[in-house]
């Protein structure tokens, strides 16, 4: 696959959404969970997500289970914790697996197109992938690196 408007994935309301509908548009690709040390992070890419929305860019968030067991809840449960909490309006899919044989394959495609610091697979929550307006992967973050720090990158990737 060329890019990541090959996909779809399916929304916490159980919608399928086509990536197809975010061509042109910068992507933030987020691997999420609701009970992580990193979870106040949401507040931070919404802070992104109102910031730069208006110029092109969508957050997606992929609550994953997959580290520590620190997304436990239904999609309806994350969805509510993630509005309720951090007043999350950007796009929250359904929960995914995001590394093994059972990953979705818009992870697997981030991550074979795109290598973190200990190689493909992702390590832990709030992984974060960056997409450029022609669907192909800019750069890809660490949990660690805040949503903040991304905006310099965010806007060269607007004015592309």
């Amino acid at each position: 696959m060329t890019n990541i408007y090959q996909f779809e994935a399916e929304l916490l309301d159980g919608k399928n959404k086509a990536f197809t509908d975010y061509e042109g548009k910068v992507l933030l690709i987020v691997n999420t969970a609701s009970k992580c040390g990193f979870t106040p992070q949401f507040a931070g890419l919404e802070k992104l997500y109102e910031k730069y929305k208006p110029q092109g860019l969508e957050v997606l968030g992929f609550p994953c289970n997959q580290f520590g067991g620190q997304d436990p809840g239904s999609n309806d449960q994350i969805g509510a914790f993630c509005q309720k909490n951090y007043g999350v309006t950007f796009p929250m899919f359904a929960k995914v697996d995001v590394k093994g044989p059972e990953a979705h394959a818009i992870f697997r495609y981030l991550t074979n197109n795109s290598k973190g610091l200990l190689g493909s697979g992702i390590k832990w929550n709030f992984t974060k992938f960056l997409i450029g307006k022609d669907g192909m992967v800019l750069n890809r973050f660490a949990p660690t690196t805040k949503p903040e720090a991304l905006e310099e990158e965010i806007e060269k990737a607007l004015q592309k």
